[in-house]
């Protein structure tokens, strides 16, 4: 960006995709690196010319940014390797050195850190709540420094009918930005992130401090918290578990789809467990007991207990309805199961699956008894996960039926819930593989 351009606010930067020179796409942002420098004297002189030392407070220094690669890989992309940001996009030099990036202890992340901090108003010793910062090149430099604070006057809440006014200062107007802050807020962290996917915002999350992941998983509403642990590492899900109360952490796991809680709930202890059961629902507790009675590596234990299931004299229009609610994943809106009542897993007898195509290609009114795949043996729950990946692969399913010996229904298993289990342990903690040729390029 040329010298003399308008300052970028940094929560325009989160998501903007990144470019070589050529136009290819790099990445995307996710954080901002920067260095809180220390306070240096001042030479100053008053009215009657007497000189005094003062403290000046120095703006931080940009080092760079956090880049998240095609494979999830998070780079540091210096910010002298970046030749412009303009249009919602980053271009850089094409030289990157793709080693995972590693914050170091002086280093501070805009994003994860310094927004929603308290700070407070040089001036008036007024505490005020960081909503935003912006950056801005150095006038015949490469060098880029925060230079103003975006705040909000008053403590910051979700909930506030009057969240007071709003000004932006210069960077030298407010400290306290290097105090170590507990109970530090989240709700614009989670503005910034707003349109991830909850893979993704799980790496987002995976990548923060114990601490800050603590106050980010507390800011988030049980829905959208229950889909991001179920993309997080397990020790990651252990730990923000065990950080909420018990009441909200039984109300996060009955939002979690029934396999992942099952298979969260089986790496606690006993006795928390108990405690969680008895804080759920009684239908959702016994789903959870049914569930964590099976071996984890075999189709009762891969299997979710809500799959779409319907009675024989249900229409194709009552399946396109119950397949078209956003709350069910793809894999299980694939196809719905035809079984007699009750309609609850585990069912009465199961008849069949009826495939989303087929549901496509037969008139609304049709009904879903007389469209049944009824030629597809139905997978045993004992069935390990070996036979249960064969099935999948020889009949190109992304979604089978578990049948019990009386032949009711006990839920469905997924491609996703197998491929979880197939991949490494660790695999969510590690990148997909990364076939690019780059140029090294150290950090500063």
């Amino acid at each position: 960006m040329a010298a003399g351009a308008p300052r970028i606010f940094v929560s325009h930067l989160s998501g903007v995709a990144v470019f070589d020179p050529n136009g290819d796409h790099v990445g995307r942002v996710r954080d901002l690196v920067v260095m809180l420098r220390t306070q240096e004297p001042r030479a100053e002189r008053t009215a009657d010319g007497v000189r005094l030392e003062t403290l000046a407070r120095r703006p931080p220094r940009v080092l760079g940014l956090v880049v998240e690669l095609a494979t999830r890989r998070r780079i540091f992309l210096p910010i002298t390797r970046i030749t412009g940001i303009e249009s919602g996009q980053v271009i850089t030099t094409g030289v990157l050195n793709v080693q995972r990036f590693q914050q170091r202890p002086a280093e501070r992340l805009v994003f994860g850190e310094l927004l929603d901090r308290r700070v407070r108003l040089v001036e008036t010793g007024e505490e005020v709540t960081v909503l935003d910062l912006s950056v801005q090149r150095l006038p015949a430099r490469r060098d880029w420094e925060i230079d103003r604070v975006f705040v909000r006057r008053g403590r910051s809440g979700t909930f506030r009918r009057h969240k007071g006014e709003t000004l932006t200062v210069e960077w030298s107007a407010v400290t306290g930005f290097t105090l170590e802050e507990q109970g530090q807020g989240a709700e614009n962290l989670l503005a910034t992130f707003e349109q991830l996917r909850p893979a993704d915002l799980a790496n987002v999350l995976h990548h923060l401090s114990p601490k800050r992941r603590a106050e980010v998983a507390a800011a988030l509403d049980d829905d959208r918290l229950a889909d991001v642990l179920e993309e997080l590492p397990e020790d990651d899900q252990i730990e923000i578990l065990g950080k909420l109360k018990d009441e909200r952490a039984a109300d996060v796991l009955e939002a979690m789809d029934p396999d992942d809680a099952a298979d969260l709930l089986g790496e606690l202890p006993q006795e928390d467990v108990e405690r969680l059961l008895d804080l759920m629902r009684p239908s959702e507790a016994a789903d959870m007991r049914r569930l964590m009675a099976y071996e984890e590596r075999t189709a009762g234990g891969l299997m979710t207990t809500d799959p779409v299931v319907l009675r024989p004299d249900a229409t194709v229009a009552d399946a396109l309805a119950r397949v078209r609610n956003p709350d069910i994943s793809p894999a299980l809106a694939a196809q719905v199961y035809v079984c007699r009542p009750p309609e609850e897993t585990p069912t009465g007898k199961y008849l069949g699956t009826v495939h989303f195509q087929r549901l496509l290609r037969d008139p609304p009114f049709s009904l879903v008894g007389s469209l049944l795949d009824d030629d597809l043996q139905a997978l045993d729950p004992e069935t390990a996960l070996p036979a249960v990946a064969g099935f999948f692969a020889a009949y190109d399913m992304v979604a089978a039926p578990v049948v019990d010996e009386g032949g009711a229904l006990l839920g469905a298993v997924t491609v996703d819930d197998v491929l979880d289990h197939l991949l490494p342990e660790d695999w969510r903690e590690t990148d997909f593989q990364f076939s690019g040729e780059v140029a090294d390029g150290g950090r500063p």
